[in-house]
């Protein structure tokens, strides 16, 4: 398994950044190609885009000017519906390295990185976004798996506890 290199410091609710100084450490972990396609989210720390979500994924798909579409989707059982969003991603540092900058809301970009992912199966990934107000951390599966059979341990984070359907 290759990793890229995130201080566990910085992982931290409310003090999750990435320092531009480490861009130049990331481990060639990613390949864009593999990485399409949905992702289940098995684990959050929670943040006002996804807060009363369950059933969440993630689709990326290839865009024609070289990027990626991004489709994050979740239920809302207060409002009884889905909710979804449409983004689009661009490798910052080639498309070998999880060093992402992704845009929902027109020509505002944020920062996403891949920090740990099983590279030979890509089964499984942890990815941040470290970009104040919109922090946010995530383990996302290929397939959904109840966050207690991962070995994840319980709170303060979020775990998917409905599988999506």
């Amino acid at each position: 398994m290759k990793r890229l290199c995130l201080d566990l410091p910085d992982a931290v609710p409310g003090g999750l950044h990435w320092h531009t100084q480490r861009r130049t450490s990331l481990c060639p972990a990613s390949r864009a190609e593999r990485y399409l396609g949905r992702w289940y989210e098995i684990a959050r720390l929670d943040h006002s885009f996804e807060r009363g979500m369950s059933r969440v994924t993630a689709e990326y798909r290839k865009r024609d000017d070289g990027g990626i579409e991004v489709i994050n989707r979740g239920y809302l059982a207060d409002s009884k519906a889905w909710k979804e969003a449409r983004g689009k991603a661009y490798f910052v540092d080639g498309s070998d390295k999880g060093y992402l900058k992704v845009s929902f809301f027109g020509p505002f970009y944020g920062s996403y990185v891949v920090f740990e992912l099983d590279a030979k199966d890509y089964r499984y990934a942890w990815s941040a976004a470290p970009t104040v107000p919109t922090c946010g951390c995530w383990r996302a599966a290929r397939r959904w798996t109840p966050p207690h059979a991962t070995g994840l341990s319980p709170a303060p984070r979020r775990w998917a506890s409905t599988p999506p359907s």
